[in-house]
């Protein structure tokens, strides 16, 4: 394989992420890699993308291509089961694969379709948004929403190989664009940049970077069992922004703007913690803003729905728990009450 290769250890599932300019080209080859015994795939791909002039793509194997909604319409039960459904009716084997093309939404939905299907068959996954690349189709976690909230149902079932192509990159509009880097400075503050090498920084390096990080941290930590917990950093807030709905409507919000959001909250939360100063504060605001990102809470949200929707988060144990900056660098830090959240909600703004 061509392109960068960034490998995530992970012993007999180790896989490679591969990074570059059409890399989208060496599907066939990861899947014969991997897969060798597998005698055909199924490609799950959003609507939007069936018809672009990129969208063919060659598995070696005969193929059948399931479209499946855009965005978080596709992260549904309802959406597992037609997959399933679909691999039953094809007579998918455990030896077959399926190949998640899209952006995360799409990744986490055949990832998690592929985890339960038969207890488990081979993912590969194409990755096409920067969000994608850069966090969602990465280490194996996998997820589909309830009514309840984001990511509530899911499994780990780590991919055969990530293939992120730079070129799709090209035809994302602005707004994409900032979504995934909602994540990559989220990476960038993890990995200790500061805002003046963040700016030096090309697309292609700050995918390198996320993706390097990512990969060191599941290969270290694939469970979630501590380490890999700090990748969960900005998501608490950012999560529980996702989940609400305002005026019956749900938020015109992407993921990445939820984060950055998440990430200004809680290094004030650390703030008023006395785990920061307001040098973290000042330097977490610049990187946002070298990224083109803002941090804004959407007008009129309550703090009770926020903070009851926070309560919720996978990384809580029936309290409010947080990935936050410190003395010792970035820890989870449980047992946060509800009255220190409001403060710096209601400081923050845009919440009532």
């Amino acid at each position: 394989m061509t392109g960068m290769k960034v490998p995530v250890l992970l012993a007999d599932r180790s896989y490679m992420v591969v990074v570059g300019h059409g890399v989208r080209n060496q599907l066939a080859e990861a899947i014969a890699a991997k897969a060798p015994r597998a005698a055909r795939a199924v490609l799950v791909i959003s609507e939007s993308l069936l018809h672009q002039p990129w969208a063919g793509f060659e598995t070696g194997l005969p193929t059948t291509t399931i479209t499946v909604p855009d965005g978080e319409a596709a992260k549904s039960a309802s959406q597992v089961e037609h997959l399933c459904t679909e691999f039953s009716k094809l007579e998918l084997s455990r030896h077959d694969v399926v190949v998640g093309v899209g952006g995360g939404a799409v990744t986490d939905l055949a990832g998690f379709a592929a985890a339960v299907y038969l207890r488990g068959i081979a993912v590969v996954h194409v990755a096409t948004s920067l969000v994608a690349q850069v966090d969602a189709a990465i280490g194996g976690k996998t997820a589909v929403n309830l009514v309840t909230g984001k990511n509530l149902m899911g499994a780990f079932h780590q991919p055969l190989a990530v293939l992120c192509d730079l070129d799709f990159l090209e035809t994302l509009p602005p707004r994409e664009i900032l979504n995934g880097r909602g994540e990559i400075v989220k990476c960038c503050l993890l990995d200790g940049l500061t805002p003046p090498m963040m700016s030096a920084l090309s697309l292609e390096d700050q995918v390198l970077l996320a993706v390097e990080l990512k990969a060191r941290i599941v290969s270290a930590d694939e469970r979630e069992g501590g380490l890999r917990a700090l990748l969960n950093y900005g998501h608490t807030l950012a999560h529980a922004i996702e989940a609400l709905e305002l005026g019956g409507q749900e938020l015109d919000i992407r993921h990445g703007e939820a984060v950055a959001i998440g990430l200004a909250f809680a290094v004030r939360l650390a703030r008023h913690l006395g785990r920061v100063g307001d040098d973290a504060v000042a330097s977490h605001d610049e990187a946002l803003s070298v990224f083109g990102l803002h941090a804004e809470l959407p007008q009129g949200l309550s703090i009770a729905a926020l903070i009851n929707a926070m309560a919720k988060d996978k990384k809580a144990h029936h309290d409010l728990t947080f990935v936050l900056p410190g003395p010792n660098g970035f820890e989870t830090v449980s047992g946060i009450s509800r009255s220190d959240v409001e403060i710096v909600l209601e400081a923050f703004g845009g919440v009532k």
